[in-house]
């Protein structure tokens, strides 16, 4: 209790010599004070009165002096600890609906609700009832994937639950852009160009931190770099006006075009297959959809023709898919700033960054932060956000010479492993492992943030020799946190490139994409792009120059 013996005796009035006569040359552990009562005598005043004395406290002091007392080794002789566990477990099984019942004054929803499904599922435990949507949004989230697992693991019915849970966080995040309308008005003249170009996200450390709901419940932090790939920004956007009240799109890298005439073709985001649901998506944010719009028109084709034209959209992504760089959210900030400028709604990268983090949601594919403001926030940086749905960054640059001067420069290399791997299905086990509160994964996710913050107090301070350890560290925390991120074909580069390098991991999600490694020394990167020129792992893989961006976003006109 923090107190020496001797004062807990003086605190309640108890001559000690005399409540230990006969013991007084005894050890600690052998000394009588825990008393034996019958249990009708335990009254909560009385443990209370053990741990802090009140002024009316006579007769608890004399129950406990008169009472027979044990020893600390007397009452580990005496006790049945195979007993005492199984009644542990018994309490521990029978206060769960106790607390799921009365959660608005319990810690049930911060519990570890994965092993609590189970305890659930195990000992045939009555679910509570459901929570309602519009208490507690965090807990309601929880809530519904505790039912989806628990009822998973007693083959019920639970993809409705599971659904329910996705789709509430959805509509959070969703619900902050709906309640800040914009009304887009023409800024271009007939003859006008919008360009909207954006380098692609490094990340060094922190990933996965970001994703909602991990992001939303504790904060994220993430250190990361935007670059620039073979000296362009490959990510870019087109705007231009249309004489039609309607809206083309087209994408130079895909080869495709469609025209929108209608909201609802706009608002087909969640289309499966679509070439087009990240500028569509773009377009409802930007107010050409009654649900994010402030203003009231019936139909896309009146509202064209207040606007003054139709648009036409032209979308490049120089980068393959599944590249591990940030793509597809880089892309809705890209075109989110271009419409931007085009429709003279004046958002900065910050608010762009945020919404491409609503793109994400009316995709269903349910991403972090990081990427998006990796790319749009030029150079080297730490970027941590709070607790609670608004995710705004605070921005801590770091110098960039560390990473562009001498031999670290060409030492840093960028590899394509020509292998992919869809971010979507990777995000989804996990994020189901957020909603759960999983011990196991949450001590990863801390760990990973920790070492975000490590991350950039080494690089703040200039010390490029750590970079190796930096970079294997963030690569063994992600496949804790995701082992499919090592798959045999990606062991396969790396037990070829072991020999020539100090650390290296994959970008983004991992699976596949883009590597980056830190060779020993020039001559070891040299070697090493020889050798994986001449022999590479599959047809599509290949080394790629990559530099510092220090302009992040740019959007001009003509």
């Amino acid at each position: 209790m923090g107190t020496p013996l001797t004062n807990w005796f003086k605190q309640r009035g108890i001559d000690w010599k005399q409540a230990l006569a006969g013991h007084m040359e005894t050890d600690m552990q052998m000394l009588p004070l825990f008393p034996v009562l019958e249990i009708n005598k335990i009254t909560s005043s009385f443990v209370q009165w053990l741990f802090t004395p009140t002024t009316n406290s006579d007769k608890h002091k004399d129950l406990y002096i008169s009472a027979t007392r044990l020893s600390s080794q007397e009452l580990n002789d005496n006790t049945d600890l195979a007993a005492q566990q199984t009644q542990r477990e018994r309490f521990n099984i029978n206060i769960l609906p106790v607390l799921a019942n009365n959660h608005e004054n319990s810690v049930f929803y911060q519990l570890d609700l994965e092993e609590v499904a189970k305890a659930f599922a195990t000992h045939s435990l009555p679910l509570p009832p459901a929570l309602p949507d519009t208490k507690n949004t965090f807990n309601a989230i929880s809530d519904a994937m505790f039912r989806c697992k628990t009822n998973q693991l007693l083959n019920k019915p639970w993809q409705q639950d599971e659904a329910k849970a996705f789709s509430l966080l959805k509509e959070a995040i969703i619900n902050i852009e709906a309640s800040q309308p914009v009304n887009p008005k023409l800024a271009l003249k007939a003859d006008q160009i919008v360009w909207g170009r954006c380098p692609v996200r490094m990340d060094l450390a922190g990933g996965w931190t970001d994703t909602p709901p991990h992001c939303m419940l504790n904060g994220g932090s993430a250190v990361n770099i935007a670059i620039e790939l073979n000296g362009q920004a490959p990510i870019q956007c087109f705007a231009k006006p249309c004489p039609e009240h309607k809206i083309i799109l087209r994408s130079i890298d895909l080869g495709s075009e469609e025209h929108l005439f209608t909201y609802n073709d706009i608002e087909q985001y969640s289309k499966v297959g679509s070439a087009f649901s990240i500028p569509r998506a773009a377009l409802a944010l930007s107010g050409f959809s009654p649900v994010f719009g402030n203003h009231t028109f019936d139909s896309l084709a009146e509202q064209l023709k207040n606007f003054g034209s139709g648009l036409e959209i032209t979308t490049l992504c120089a980068v393959p898919k599944g590249s591990g760089l940030g793509t597809s959210s880089i892309l809705s900030a890209t075109i989110l700033g271009t419409l931007s400028e085009a429709c003279n709604l004046g958002w900065d990268k910050i608010e762009i960054g945020k919404k491409a983090l609503a793109i994400e949601q009316l995709l269903t594919t349910g991403g972090g932060w990081q990427d998006q403001f990796g790319g749009v926030l030029e150079g080297v940086k730490f970027l941590t956000t709070q607790r609670g749905f608004d995710q705004t960054p605070l921005v801590r640059w770091i110098s960039d010479k560390v990473l562009e001067t001498g031999m670290l420069k060409q030492r840093m290399l960028l590899y394509y492993t020509g292998i992919t791997r869809v971010a979507k299905n990777i995000l989804s086990e996990i994020v189901r492992g957020m909603f759960l509160n999983s011990a196991k994964r949450l001590a990863i996710l801390n760990e990973i943030e920790e070492h975000a913050l490590y991350t950039f107090e080494e690089l703040q301070k200039g010390n490029d020799k750590n970079l190796g350890n930096i970079l294997n560290k963030s690569w063994k925390l992600n496949q804790l946190l995701d082992p499919g991120t090592n798959t045999p074909e990606i062991q396969v580069i790396i037990d070829r490139v072991a020999p020539y390098i100090d650390g290296l991991k994959l970008l983004g999600a991992g699976g596949g994409g883009f590597m980056v490694m830190l060779a020993k020394d020039a001559q070891a990167a040299a070697t090493l792009k020889e050798d994986l020129a001449q022999f590479p792992p599959n047809p599509l893989a290949r080394f790629v120059e990559f530099s510092i961006s220090r302009q992040g976003l740019m959007v001009t006109k003509s």
